[in-house]
Order: structure tokens, then sequence, then C-alpha cells
């Protein structure tokens, strides 16, 4: 009997325990790793990307039962008989024999002329071209998200520079300056301005060069803090904000909507030998990240000149004026609809890449044109790097300049910052009883010392406790304000 026809009946049950074994095994200690992983991340209060695993699993459920549906219906699929002059119409690769391949089938045996839709040997490279897409999907996503983190790492000292007495006498309130002559405008507002061609180019090459400068981050952020809170919430973490925002928008990231799905489809009909679609399709994620990252950096020109227009001369700090208005269509959603789409198919592009190397080799017909296939590559892994690690983190900054806040982000921080000032709270109110049972004990050996500086300290720290109490319930009614001046909640992009 050749090696083709052995079933179970006729294999080792030892060789059967073992395979069983092993599945059961690494699928076991997989499931534990991934257990682990959101046990910490709920240690850490990172529900955002909790749900954006269970997102992930949901896609990879997706997956799988499409691989067990395609196991379970194999046997009927391959007995479907097409005509040959059908069966040999837009071919991925050209075809060098006509019957070789259809001896083996049992469309061929009943019916000349006719082989089957799809072999037996088509479907299990089939399953592994759904193994592949699945290890993508997770790979590409732990991908994006540590580049995006490790970006916006460096703006934590940013915000902590706003509390120093450095930052506060560079941004003197009482201190006029032109808007041109200040930091933010001399890098945003020249006399070129005006032309939109000008703003375009100079803004496409800034992306590659500094995306990010620390002056944009401390203006926009005075810009949010200043339309949403009170002049009293200077110490706000925006920084943890940002990233709570962009945790939030990393579960429609990693999820497949049906539409990518049909996408893929239509990718897969349009592989035809000679049509070269995978190298133009390699172009669309690269142009749409290139035009995204663009349009990021022209909108904090175009906030920086709307600064200009209003008031010519700046009190303080410059001050932009975040609105829906600069973004397409008046909707910054559809800035990380765009990322999302051009994440998703630089991973299929990756995937397909991989799958073809792996199953039919380096020098398969996939890859005639070995400069076009080292220049999707390159171009993959250039998009992967560029929308990660500077495009999605510019978008997480440039969004927060739209009309709405992400309420649900801000209700986080604004829980674990009232956990911080309870917990400072609870130990000033310890330091206090210490103090005055100091104060008490000292005064009997030494009468007459009312001003010791324990005193001052204590009154001092509550007093700075009291503040931050203060601010954190006047941002907590701003919140409830906000949600509630509306018959929808804010929404989230």
């Amino acid at each position: 009997m050749a090696a083709s026809g052995y079933s179970l009946q006729h294999t080792p049950t030892w060789a059967i325990a073992l395979v069983s074994f092993l599945l059961i095994s690494v699928s076991i200690i997989l499931e534990h790793f991934l257990h682990l992983i959101i046990k910490w991340l709920r240690k850490h209060r990172k529900s955002d990307l909790v749900e954006a695993i269970e997102r992930l699993k949901s896609e990879l459920m997706i997956l799988g039962f499409m691989s067990l549906l395609l196991t379970v219906t194999q046997n009927a699929i391959i007995e479907i008989c097409v005509p040959l002059r059908v069966a040999y119409t837009m071919l991925p690769c050209r075809k060098h024999t006509t019957n070789d391949t259809a001896i083996l089938d049992s469309c061929s045996a009943k019916n000349v002329g006719k082989v089957a839709l799809v072999s037996k040997h088509g479907i299990h490279q089939l399953h592994m071209f759904i193994f592949v897409l699945a290890v993508m999907q997770i790979v590409y996503s732990f991908l994006t998200v540590s580049l995006a983190r490790a970006k916006m790492r460096h703006w934590k000292t940013w915000d902590e520079e706003t509390q120093t007495i450095e930052y506060e006498i560079a941004n003197d309130p009482h201190r006029f300056r032109y808007t041109r002559q200040t930091t933010f405008g001399r890098r945003h507002i020249s006399t070129s301005t005006a032309s939109p061609v000008y703003v375009w180019i100079k803004c496409f090459f800034r992306q590659f060069f500094h995306s990010v400068e620390k002056i944009d981050y401390l203006t926009l952020r005075h810009g949010f803090i200043s339309a949403h809170f009170s002049a009293r919430n200077s110490n706000f973490d925006f920084q943890n904000y940002i990233e709570q925002s962009l945790e939030e928008d990393f579960r429609i990231i990693v999820s497949i909507s049906p539409v990518m799905w049909f996408t893929v489809v239509i990718f897969l009909l349009v592989d035809v030998h000679g049509w070269h679609v995978y190298l133009w399709l390699s172009y669309v994620p690269l142009l749409l990240v290139l035009v995204v990252g663009t349009k990021l950096e022209v909108i904090v020109d175009e906030m920086a000149l709307n600064m200009k227009d209003l008031n010519n001369v700046t009190k303080g700090t410059p001050l932009v004026r975040p609105s829906d208005k600069f973004f397409w269509f008046g909707h910054p959603g559809f800035v990380l609809t765009l990322l999302h789409y051009t994440l998703f198919v630089n991973a299929f592009e990756l995937a397909f890449f991989i799958w073809v190397s792996t199953q039919f080799g380096i020098n398969s017909c996939y890859h005639e044109r070995r400069t076009f296939t080292i220049i999707r590559v390159l171009i993959a892994m250039s998009v992967q790097v560029l929308c990660s690690y500077v495009t999605l983190p510019l978008y997480a900054l440039v969004v927060q300049m739209g009309s709405e806040v992400k309420s649900k982000a801000l209700a986080k921080i604004l829980r674990q910052w009232h956990a911080e000032v309870r917990e400072r709270r609870r130990k000033q109110e310890k330091l206090k009883s210490f103090s005055f049972r100091h104060i008490n004990l000292s005064s009997e050996w030494s009468k007459g010392n009312k001003s010791s500086p324990e005193i001052s300290s204590t009154l001092c720290e509550s007093i700075r406790s009291s503040d931050e109490g203060e601010i954190v319930e006047e941002l907590e009614q701003t919140v409830k304000t906000k949600a509630s001046s509306s018959s929808d909640p804010p929404s989230v992009v």
C-alpha cells in the first residue's frame, strides 16, 4: 500500500497517542501563556489591551473554524468536477502539463475532460495558508503595539517637564510675544504657509524626521487641557491619557471586519500569472501610510496658522483650538480606519509571502521575478515600522485635537488619579497625627515654641493634597457634564 493510503486502522497506537499528546500539550501551553498575559494586564489595569486580546482570540477562533470546516467538507469539495477549459483559466502559475496532475483525482477517472474543483493536496495547502495568516495576525499585532509604545515612552519626560519651575517661567501667562516668534510658530508658520502645495511637501518630509517635537507635544497638550478643562488642571497626565486612548483604539486595529475578509478573497482571486497584482498591491499600504502621516502633520500646521489668524500676539503658552474640521470629512475616526486597513493589507502581504515561500519554495513560479519579490518584502517591512513607530503615535497625539474627548480613557485616568490622591491623603493624615503628637511632646519641654517647622510643612502638604482632590473632583464633574450634554455618548475613534 502506498504511504498516502495509510489510515488510522493501520497506524500504530503509539504513533496516534504521541501525535495527540503533542497537539494537546502545545495547545494547553499556549492557552496558559495567553491566560498569564491577560492576568498580568488586568493586574496593571490594562482593560483595553485585555479586550484587544479577547478580540484577537475571536479572530483566531474564526480562522480555526474555517480550517475545521475545510477539513470536514474536503471530501465533498474534491468531488466537485469542472471542465478543463474552466480549470485552466486565471492560473497563478503557468500550466506546464495537462493530464499528469489530473490522473490522481476522482473527477478525471469518472469524466474525461474534467478535473476536481480543488485537489486534496490543494486543500491541505489552504490549511497552511490559514495557519500562517493566524500567526501573522498575532505577530503584527504585537509589533504594532510594541513599537508605538516604545515611541510614546519618550513623551513621559516631556509631560513631567510641565511641572517644573523652568517650564512655568518660560510660559509665564503675563508674557506677551508675537505668535510667529514663538518656538511653535517658527516651526509651523512661514511666509509660504499659505501655499497648500508647499505645506504638503514640507509635511511629507517632516514625518520622517522628528515627526513629533517636544514643542508640538507641549503645545497640543496645553490646547487639549484648555479646551476641555480649566487652567487649574495643568498637572493633568496627558501622556497617560494618550496611552489609554491608543489602547482603546488598538481593539479596532487587531480586529478583522467582514469587509476585510472579503478583501482577502479578492486578493486571492486576482493573483493571476502575468498580472503582477501583488507587486502593485504592496504599494497600497505604503501610499496610505504616507498620505495619512502627511495629513496629520498638515493638521498641526493648520492649527498653528489658525492660531495666528485669530491673534497675532500670544500670551503665555501658544494656544491651539481643537476642532474636527481639521480632519477628513470632519471625522477623526476616518484616519484610524485608514491605518487599520493599511496594517491589515500589510500583514496579509507578509503572510502570503511566507506561505508561498514555505509551501512552494523561494524558486517557485510565484517568485519568477526575484526583483519584484525583494521590493515587496522591503516595502512590507518598511510600512510596518513606519506605521507602528511613526504614524500611529503621531495619530494618537493629533487625534486628541478633535472636538470630542474620549470619556472612557479619561475616566480611567481619573480613577487612577483619584486612587493616588486618596493614598496620598491617607499618608498625610498619618504624618499629621504624628507631627501633632511630636509637637505636644515638644511643647512640654519647650513652651512658647509656636512656629515649629513641622506644623508649617504639614499644613502645606495638606493644602496641596486638598487642591489635588478638588482638581480630581472638578475633572470628574467635567466628564459627567460632557457625557450628559448630548443624547449620544462621545464617539470613540
